[in-house]
């Protein structure tokens, strides 16, 4: 099968298209034919090599945690799927190895949820890595129609989708954006308001009382995130560990097939949609990575790998 791979840590000029074996199918596992997967910040950043301390890998490896596409055959007991199923996926392994941005994928049952009928192949790939970071988050802050929500970086991939999650939740949600984005961020259900400097007092300007819960999805906001924080607020970060020593949670999205489920059901009941920036061929992925690492693109970067 075609493949992206890297066989050594840097940047994406290592990145080259090559064949690589059809993975197995062993009991529990489902093998699928890819038609989409996106682009995560953390693909480009274990591929530098930041992770390596962190979590194995084997080269050459083939990078994606996020996809769309068709179940190709099931393992011995996988009994949830069969072939011709349209699936999605958070494709996080225990290491580093066979990833999305190849012609198929090998992947454990219970990492799988169902396509949104609603959504493209491109938006569908888009939504588990993002989704489920801020699905996760916002849940384990035990959001609800009593808060009062703060999120930092409302208009990238995580934000966006964790400002329609805590809409659908009943929360009212002010999120951070440059001044070009506000007009995004309010047709997502959400105050917008600038950051920079100032924002905390432009966050107090809009509730008084504080915020009841902030998630921090862009990392080095803490001094904010404490300056608004209500009286037993609570907060947490998806890209700032040192919240930890300030009462709030640092978070690792989940691989949860049952939880992707669950935001597949509010795609198809249209209250959550998934933006997609830009799409590239397979052979390109360098450059969606490139695009990826610029850091100013609204919604997700796309590779589409089949038709």
């Amino acid at each position: 099968m075609k493949a992206m791979t890297y066989s050594q840590y840097g940047n994406p000029d290592v990145l080259e298209l090559t064949e690589q074996p059809l993975p197995k199918v062993g009991p529990g596992m489902v093998l699928v034919k890819v038609r989409a997967a996106s682009v995560n910040p953390v693909d480009w950043k274990i591929m530098a090599g930041h992770l390596d301390s962190l979590m194995d890998l084997q080269f050459p490896a083939i990078p994606g945690w996020d996809v769309a596409g068709v179940v190709e055959s099931v393992g011995i007991d996988a009994p949830q799927f069969q072939p011709g199923d349209e699936v999605i996926s958070y494709a996080r392994k225990d290491f580093v190895h066979g990833g999305s941005f190849a012609e198929y994928i090998a992947l454990p049952e219970r990492l799988l949820a169902r396509k949104p009928e609603t959504l493209d192949w491109d938006q569908s790939a888009g939504l588990p890595l993002a989704g489920l970071t801020a699905y996760q988050v916002l849940t384990r802050l035990g959001v609800t129609a009593a808060d009062t929500l703060l999120i930092h970086g409302g208009a990238g991939g995580v934000g966006s989708l964790g400002i329609q999650i805590a809409v659908a939740l009943g929360a009212r949600v002010i999120a951070t954006a440059s001044a070009k984005n506000h007009d995004f961020l309010r047709a997502l259900g959400a105050e917008p308001v600038s950051y920079g400097e100032g924002l905390a007092e432009r966050v107090r300007e809009l509730a008084p009382a504080g915020a009841d819960v902030v998630a921090d999805f862009a990392g080095d906001n803490l001094d904010t995130t404490l300056a608004v924080l209500a009286e037993g607020g609570r907060h947490a970060s998806i890209a700032d560990s040192s919240v930890e020593q300030h009462g709030g949670t640092w978070m690792w999205v989940n691989p949860v097939g049952a939880d992707l489920e669950r935001l597949s059901r509010l795609v198809d009941e249209r209250r959550l949609k998934v933006e997609v920036a830009r799409t590239f061929p397979l052979e390109e992925a360098a450059e969606a990575f490139r695009l990826n690492m610029d850091g100013h693109t609204r919604g997700k970067i796309i590779v589409k790998v089949s038709e």
